[in-house]
């Protein structure tokens, strides 16, 4: 029974703060991504702004 213990202390030590490790990185991960893809966007607007596109199909 203190074998079963044991094993069942150490797993839990192991895992304790995976969850937040995980969260913590994929969250900053997303974060940098999403900065990326509106700086993209912001660029690709004034691009097109500045090179007369015309934005209307009428």
């Amino acid at each position: 029974m203190k074998t079963v213990i044991l094993l069942k202390e150490i797993y839990e030590e192991g895992f304790k703060n995976l969850g937040n490790y995980m969260l913590k990185y994929s969250l900053k991960a997303f974060t940098w991504f999403t900065v990326i893809m509106l700086i993209l966007v912001l660029y690709v607007f004034i691009h097109r702004l500045f090179s007369g596109f015309s934005f209307s199909n009428i």
